[in-house]
């Protein structure tokens, strides 16, 4: 799989040329984001009611609807995530009030998560400027340079168990429930109430499932959104032919064009993941609401040019570990094994 694009394609080089093209893109549609709001909120909340009702049938029959809620889930998240970026209504407000709801659903902290992710868009791609809102990747040298312990801590952050299945429960259960130290107040104050929103809220599912049913359902329906999540956030980044340059060759464009996958899924779950396979159009203008991602591929020659990803090619982007400067692609470890051995 290379998705690569070379000088020669015709994809916006320029802010100018960019803007005109997603500009109609840009404007939020009422009536599309209140139908996401009931489908996916709405679903949501009735897969909860359905567990309940399975409890007193079986097991067997709750945990695959939890599992169907956590996938819904993914989908309440893109709505965070579109509220996130000012995208989702016209209004402000509208896009904070159901922020901080999906938020509480999805166990993130809005406005702190917003901060944090507003950095990811500014600096994907950055190799001076990684360690805010993106997944850990060291360049080969900085491997072969570090210490025993540092060469050891990567591997195991980097291993899929790890990365797909721990991780992601640690991110959203533990670490969004404490804010950064250098934060701002706002930021703060989003962690300390999104806290309590959420304990309010399962202080209600306890008082109506129990405390292990709703434990061991919530879990499941966390664990499941999270994983997938991370592993799109993975794959929108973690491509063969990605892109990272140093500040100075930096290029926003370039950096959401080349750095960022289509990864083009079947219907069905391109529904779940709110169209953010689409992810070279979002990171080109973060304003478009993931409603219009897809008519926005759809309309200039220049995006039909980024090759697509599939699941079966996006397994690859598992064993690649290193970003090798010099031959602009990520590696794996085998591969640094391999080109050692030639070199020495």
């Amino acid at each position: 799989m290379n998705n690569h694009h070379s000088p020669a394609d015709h994809s916006p080089k320029s802010v100018s040329d960019w803007k005109a093209i997603v500009a109609e893109f840009q404007k939020p549609v009422r009536w599309r984001a209140n139908w996401q709001l009931l489908n996916s909120i709405g679903g949501y909340i009735v897969l909860w009611v359905l567990m309940y009702f399975s409890l007193n049938v079986s097991w067997w029959l709750t945990i695959p609807i939890a599992l169907l809620a956590g996938g819904l889930l993914v989908r309440v998240f893109i709505i965070f995530h579109d509220c996130g970026h000012g995208s989702f209504f016209k209004s402000s407000l509208a896009n904070d009030i159901w922020g901080y709801i999906t938020g509480a659903l999805t166990f993130t902290p809005y406005y702190h998560w917003r901060w944090e992710h507003t950095q990811h868009h500014a600096t994907a791609g950055n190799l001076d400027r990684r360690g805010v809102g993106d997944i850990w990747t060291l360049t080969v040298e900085e491997y072969l340079q570090s210490s025993r312990w540092k060469r050891f801590s990567y591997r195991l952050a980097r291993n899929p168990f790890i990365l797909f299945f721990i991780a992601p429960l640690w991110v959203f259960v533990v670490r969004h429930r404490f804010f950064l130290p250098n934060a701002k107040w706002r930021e703060k104050a989003s962690v300390v109430f999104m806290n309590l929103a959420i304990i309010g809220i399962a202080a209600g599912l306890i008082a109506i499932f129990g405390f292990w049913p709703w434990l061991i359902l919530q879990l499941t329906v966390i664990a499941v959104a999270a994983s997938a999540g991370v592993w799109l956030f993975y794959v929108q980044h973690q491509f063969e032919d990605a892109y990272w340059e140093r500040t100075e060759d930096w290029n926003y464009t370039a950096a959401a064009m080349q750095g960022s996958s289509f990864y083009k899924l079947p219907k069905v779950l391109q529904w779940f993941s709110g169209n953010i396979g689409y992810h070279h159009i979002h990171h080109l203008s973060a304003r478009i609401p993931n409603y219009n991602l897809e008519r926005c591929h759809r309309s200039h020659p220049s995006f039909a040019e980024v090759p697509p990803m599939t699941i079966w090619a996006s397994l690859r982007s598992l064993h690649f570990r290193l970003w090798d400067e010099r031959s602009k692609k990520l590696i794996s470890f085998g591969q640094l094994k391999r080109q050692r051995v030639r070199g020495s």
